[in-house]
């Protein structure tokens, strides 16, 4: 009974795991830039360490978490710091854990005078360092992350580029979400996080934001079928239990 009592409870496990992504994607369904996380499974045999006969029971295990990477809906929002990426590409940004990549283009200056992430994670140059921006300056970025400033009581003539956003196009396979939300290129090899090269093909739209790519009925519907599927899990424990009590009973009435 042990087989079946830990198989159905792996699974329940498993479920809640998937109906906690969901619930995640759910609650960030209006977030801009936000990416759907994806749950997945497989199945692992369960062998004794240091044993080599075959497995007497498979097991669910999670596996590493994925994002659907499709984009979302770009808006207006007239905001002077709201970027969007168009198409293909990310924003670097600096965290404590290293440089990390985000299209959450609702951006801002901070009271040191930096731009920075609703989140507050700095946004890095083509230089890889932060961004200054000065103050009450009027400032414009470019359909390639430049930023374009006018100092204050400046004219048009004196317009000057002060700094590159780094914008960067690494192979989606190689991204991986961390806890904090935001997604790193990691090396296939040594399984550390890296830095990405800029890329000048990367275009953003100023004053504009990406919708998040959740579709809150495709959660729904998700929803539904894992609190089924966990009840199922549930039922085959309870079934089991009965059985076994079932049999403990015969055996009490012939051994007496």
């Amino acid at each position: 009974m042990d087989r079946i009592l830990y198989t159905a409870a792996g699974g329940a496990s498993r479920t809640l795991e998937g109906q906690a992504a969901l619930s995640n994607n759910l609650a960030n369904v209006d977030t801009a830039g936000f990416r759907a996380q994806l749950a997945a499974y497989r199945s692992a045999p369960v062998i004794a360490p240091g044993q080599t006969q075959p497995a007497t029971r498979v097991l669910p295990v999670a596996t590493t978490g994925s994002s659907l990477l499709t984009h979302g809906a770009i808006h207006t929002t007239g905001r002077l710091f709201d970027v969007a990426i168009q198409g293909d590409g990310w924003i670097a940004v600096q965290t404590p854990q290293g440089e990390a990549y985000t299209r959450a283009g609702s951006l801002q200056r901070n009271a040191a005078g930096e731009l920075v992430t609703r989140a507050g994670f700095p946004v890095l140059s083509t230089r890889g360092q932060p961004i200054a921006i000065p103050e009450n300056a009027s400032v414009r970025i470019s359909r390639h992350g430049g930023l374009n400033v006018i100092p204050q009581g400046g004219t048009a003539s004196d317009i000057a580029r002060t700094e590159q956003i780094k914008l960067v196009n690494p192979n989606p396979r190689t991204l991986a979400r961390g806890a904090d939300g935001l997604f790193r290129v990691v090396n296939p090899i040594t399984g550390q996080a890296v830095a990405a090269p800029a890329d000048p093909l990367v275009q953003l739209q100023d004053r504009a934001l990406e919708d998040s790519n959740v579709n809150p009925a495709t959660q729904m519907v998700g929803l539904i079928e894992n609190a089924r599927r966990f009840q199922l899990q549930m039922k085959v424990i309870s079934d089991a239990s009965a059985n076994a009590q079932t049999a403990n009973s015969i055996l009490s009435i012939n051994g007496s």
